[in-house]
């Protein structure tokens, strides 16, 4: 049994709360003293491209209102600016820490610095404690019969379901907050309020939902009161359809754990949610055998694969000036807001891919720059799905019509009315491919194609058949 240790550190990442929380719970509960700390990685927000990045605004709010929390304990969060690498073990030495505990983190990057950390700590006599806490089931906990792990979702989801013990996994992390540290025996230099947006480098924006804890909380109550709905409304845009819990889930201002507990509660209501939360867990199961697949496709038959697609049109597709009105206004959407409906993800996906012809990873990346919930093993996972390159990917024949999609998912128009209202004056059955539509109607709602609205960049039955094509000369 290991000794009880005087004084940790318990170091926040992707789990920006006090309830529920593994990596506090086992630091307060192994520890006489404990402080709770954020690094704002430089490594990280040197990547960033837009100063006024919505995440960053998130997490600090998120850590203002964590910060309160703690304050009221009578404690306070300690914050760093700089390489989580070398402030980490330095915070560690002047707080006399012999312990650094945090939630155990599948990105690459995240990887390779917490082994660096855990190495550096190790130098100065102190050690790195990770724990399990983003996932229910961690990578090397759901495999197959011969010890491999699981590339199709639904062999995976069976396994999973199969060692799935609710009262053992689900079970509910109680940090013992009467052991923090005090607030007057912490570095007053190193509080929140010392390090303002600005003086990090970024500047406050809009965000489309609040942020935190409370908000979280907020947000799943919400969710729970509709959530026999979601299979039926989730799919179509201009409903609220959704948990919009994506983003919490992301920076852990909501546990994994009170997510499932959720769907479970609601019973066969919340069985279309449960399986979603089970894609979750499968892309951050595949990124962890897989670390390969953020940079390339998961399926070796197409990494070398040659997008013919014309690169100019990687721009109309960024900006929604497709002259697809689904397309673009989900694309509007998440350049307005930092959020687009999962089934526009894979319309606009799909576009990208299979229409345009242009290599997966563009769109990949553009949207970890714009999602507010960007989760690298989602966003990886979701691309590869789509362009049929992925662990379980859908077949390479099928191709989104983004047409049939309007029209199926946003009948009326209402979304593509809100994010492209020079279209607002069609009607129902024209708004969807308004070069189909009549001179008369164009000219009585005001659209010049080409002037005031883009006419089609390229011709889906045509690009369709070219997808077809080019993944059958592949393999």
């Amino acid at each position: 049994m290991p000794q009880p240790l005087h004084r940790s550190l318990c170091w926040l990442r992707r789990d920006l709360r006090l309830s529920d929380h593994a990596a506090l719970a086992a630091a307060t509960e192994a520890s006489a003293y404990v402080a709770v700390v954020f690094v704002f990685d430089t490594a990280i927000l040197g990547r960033l491209e837009d100063r006024d990045d919505r995440r960053v605004t998130f997490i600090y709010r998120s850590l203002q209102e964590l910060d309160d929390r703690l304050r009221a304990q009578g404690a306070a969060l300690l914050v760093r600016f700089g390489d989580p690498k070398a402030e980490m073990p330095a915070l560690a030495r002047e707080f006399g820490a012999e312990a650094v505990f945090a939630a155990r983190d599948y990105e690459p990057y995240a990887v390779e610095r917490d082994a660096e950390v855990g190495r550096r700590l190790a130098g100065q006599g102190a050690e790195l404690r990770l724990v399990k806490d983003t996932v229910v089931r961690e990578a090397g906990e759901t495999l197959s019969h011969s010890g491999a792990p699981y590339r199709a979702y639904a062999h995976y989801a069976r396994a999973w379901h199969s060692a799935f013990v609710p009262k053992q996994d689900l079970i509910e992390h109680l940090p013992r907050l009467e052991r923090l540290a005090r607030r007057e025996n912490l570095p007053k230099a190193n509080f929140l309020p010392n390090y303002p947006l600005a003086a990090i480098g970024f500047t406050e924006t809009e965000l489309w939902l609040p942020a935190g804890e409370a908000a979280a909380n907020a947000q799943a109550a919400a969710f729970r009161s509709k959530i026999d709905r979601y299979e039926e409304d989730g799919n179509f845009p201009s409903h609220d359809g959704t948990s919009a819990l994506s983003v919490h889930l992301r920076f852990g201002t909501i546990s994994v754990r009170e997510c499932f507990r959720l769907a479970l509660e609601a019973a066969a209501s919340g069985r279309k949610w449960l399986a979603e939360l089970l894609w979750r867990e499968h892309y951050q199961d595949v990124l962890g055998n897989f670390p390969r697949v953020a940079e390339s496709p998961f399926d070796k038959r197409f990494e070398s694969l040659r997008y013919p697609g014309d690169p100019i049109h990687f721009s109309p597709w960024q900006v929604g000036k497709t002259g697809y009105p689904i397309v673009d206004a989900a694309m509007r959407c998440l350049n307005a807001t930092g959020w687009m409906p999962n089934r526009l993800r894979m319309v606009a996906a799909s576009f990208l891919c299979k229409d345009l012809l242009l290599d997966y990873r563009l769109g990949e990346r553009y949207f970890a720059r714009k999602l507010l919930d960007f989760d690298l093993a989602a966003n990886n996972g979701n691309w590869q799905w789509v362009a049929s390159v992925g662990a379980d990917s859908q077949p390479s024949f099928r191709v989104m019509n983004p047409v049939t999609q309007s029209e199926r998912f946003d009948p009326n128009g209402d979304f593509i009315r809100r994010w492209v209202p020079e279209l607002a004056a069609l009607s129902a059955s024209a708004i969807h491919f308004p070069c189909a539509a009549s001179e008369m109607e164009l000219m009585a709602s005001g659209i010049d194609l080409g002037e005031t609205y883009p006419r089609p960049i390229v011709d889906h039955a045509r690009q369709r058949q070219r997808a077809i094509g080019l993944f059958k000369e592949a393999v």
